[in-house]
């Protein structure tokens, strides 16, 4: 018995250690030695041509974080318990786009290499290059994810943050996920190259307080006519696209939070980050210092980002095809 005492955390042990793996930088050095750069020459080769996808795969990247971690779970089309109802359909992720730019690249990654590449890797890496390909900033990926094999829509409502939140429900969907007010405030940033549907902000400009013809006070009333008179002519307006950081959305700069600090930011989850001292705080600063300064801090939360909530060793898969679990 004594033995059988001493044999059992020591297993215990093992299995959690196995389990929490590390993510590793050039994780694939040996097993795919080429992958990283198959991965960066078709980023390189594809989205000169079509910059705004960068936009669209970071988000990408984003969405599959906050939804049971970084697992690829965002490209499942089906899975045997779930059926259609994947995250894909989800409410916030009808949006997305950016699923065909992955396929491809996991198609010639498995011709190189057949089932060693995650598909969560690949979403992370070309989230990376896409958007230091387009001039914006780069940060470091480790790799060694594991691809999941479940997948819910209803988890997408719960879990990733909405553009009609406030401080408060923003500050709990990030501390839930392990991410600070530093890196909200940070990876918010990323709106500097966004662009939304009306449908995401409407309400702020028709229906604020649940009366027709209301108007979010938060809202610099000028951008709120402009919008009104020359994008999102009417609440019921799914199509019509704005960008995020009018003037210079191809562009990763500091706009986004210049724009914040004159009530123009697009977003109820926007306009929030002013609300607090502390966030407010990290935008004046972010304002005051340079565009080096903030590239290497958003670099940081995106890498903590990409470690949020892993499956490593002998969790999950490596899919053969992006959008369907093993057979």
């Amino acid at each position: 018995m004594a033995t059988f005492g001493y044999l059992c955390p020591l297993i215990l042990l093992c299995i959690l250690v196995s389990s929490h793996a590390q993510l590793q930088q050039n994780f694939y050095a040996k097993s795919c030695p080429k992958a990283e750069k198959i991965i960066l020459e078709y980023v390189h080769k594809h989205i000169p041509n079509a910059p705004s996808l960068a936009a669209a795969l970071i988000r990408m990247h984003f969405h599959d974080c906050f939804v049971r971690g970084c697992d690829a779970s965002v490209l499942l089309n089906f899975t045997s318990s779930t059926g259609n109802q994947t995250e894909k359909f989800g409410i916030p992720n009808l949006t997305l786009r950016g699923f065909s730019f992955i396929d491809n690249v996991k198609k010639i990654i498995e011709d190189e290499c057949p089932g060693v590449v995650s598909c969560a890797d690949i979403v992370a890496l070309v989230a990376r290059d896409s958007v230091a390909v387009t001039g914006g900033p780069s940060w470091s990926v480790p790799t060694g994810r594991r691809d999941g094999r479940i997948s819910n829509a209803s988890e997408t409502l719960t879990d990733i943050p909405a553009p009609t939140s406030n401080f408060s429900t923003l500050q709990n969907d990030f501390a839930k996920k392990g991410l600070d007010l530093k890196d909200l405030v940070l990876l918010s940033g990323a709106h500097t190259i966004g662009i939304s549907h009306c449908s995401s902000f409407s309400t702020r400009l028709y229906n604020f307080t649940g009366t027709f013809g209301t108007q979010d006070p938060s809202l610099d009333s000028e951008y709120a006519a402009n919008l009104k008179a020359n994008k999102c002519k009417s609440i019921n307006d799914n199509t019509t696209i704005v960008e995020m950081d009018p003037g210079s959305f191809r562009t990763f700069d500091l706009s986004y939070y210049k724009l914040l600090l004159k009530r123009r930011g697009l977003f109820q989850s926007d306009a929030a980050l002013t609300t607090s001292t502390t966030t407010k705080s990290y935008i004046d600063q972010l304002v005051a210092g340079s565009l080096k300064e903030f590239y290497a801090e958003f670099a940081q939360s995106m890498e903590k980002m990409g470690r949020i909530e892993v499956k490593t060793g002998s969790d999950g898969e490596i899919r053969k095809h992006c959008a369907v679990v093993n057979g």
